[in-house]
């Protein structure tokens, strides 16, 4: 059985939730539509993204192993 973390680290979860409601609320944005809601939404993707690599960078991201 390997001993890999799977991702469960700060740096992902932080990253998935953020990721997880900016596409709830561009999916609201949808339903509603609401154009600038949507944009906000797809910029909170991109900032997801950029804070878990960011968290990741400063040492929060799960460890790699050696294989």
């Amino acid at each position: 059985m390997s001993s890999d973390s799977h991702g469960s680290s700060p740096a992902a979860w932080t990253a998935v939730v953020i990721i997880t409601l900016a596409f709830a609320l561009g999916t609201l944005a949808l339903v509603l539509g609401n154009w600038p809601m949507f944009w906000v939404g797809a910029a909170l993707v991109v900032i997801g993204g950029v804070a878990g690599k960011v968290m990741q960078k400063m040492g929060l991201g799960a460890r790699q192993s050696a294989s």
